[in-house]
């Protein structure tokens, strides 16, 4: 291994550790209590070590949404590629692929829509900006991809792919920010798997060309 390789991998190393202790900070303290010295601090570095590597703790903030962009784009990636599946079945997977994303890191898909409709936006790097709007351009077009295999098979309606991707994007992000909002009244409560569950199932029937048979146990 070179020198330069060692200093690369270092890097990472250093990058990685200062990601994990500010996913603790915001965890436990939220976004606007903490400092830069707070995640300083939690990963044992001196304050002006993770300016070497971030230029504000917004940048930090948004850096943890990578993670959720990049695992939403394998998974969906996964089912467009599991060509035994009919495109219905398809539907149900990424329904199941969204829980998944879900309960990757429940705490940083909450953040990241706060993030995406926040004006945090503004003081990111334009390196930073372009790398999720690209992660997610990536994600919703990977989606779009299995309502246009369903479009083409003449199982849904024809409705512009991408249009369709956005509103389940939508919806998923909708219920997401909605149970969130609620559980700060009444945290004993979380109906968050059931309200998605539901929505999606509205929303399947919505773009079906023709609607599915309902077991007995549905209708009753």
């Amino acid at each position: 291994m070179g020198i330069q390789e060692r200093k690369e991998r270092e890097k990472e190393r250093r990058r990685q550790q200062i990601i994990v202790a500010a996913k603790r900070v915001f965890s436990d303290k939220g976004f606007n209590k903490t400092t830069m010295e707070d995640i300083a601090k939690e990963a044992e570095l001196s304050p002006g070590t993770l300016y070497l590597y971030f230029k504000n703790k917004e940048e930090l903030y948004a850096s943890l949404s990578l993670r959720i962009l990049q695992y939403l784009h394998i998974r969906v990636s996964h089912v467009i590629n599991q060509t035994e599946l009919s495109p219905t079945q398809k539907l149900d997977a990424l329904q199941e692929v969204m829980f998944d994303v879900y309960d990757f890191d429940p705490l940083i898909i909450i953040n990241m829509f706060h993030l995406q409709s926040s004006e945090t936006l503004k003081n990111l790097s334009p390196e930073l900006i372009e790398e999720i709007k690209t992660l997610s351009r990536n994600s919703i077009g990977a989606i779009a991809k299995i309502f246009q295999e369903g479009i083409e098979a003449g199982k849904f309606i024809n409705c512009h792919p991408v249009a369709l991707s956005d509103i389940s994007w939508s919806l998923f992000s909708g219920v997401v920010l909605w149970e969130a909002s609620k559980k700060i009244i009444d945290d004993k409560k979380d109906h968050l798997k059931a309200t998605l569950k539901l929505a999606y199932e509205i929303f399947n029937r919505g773009i079906l060309t023709s609607a599915p048979e309902r077991s007995d146990s549905k209708s009753k």
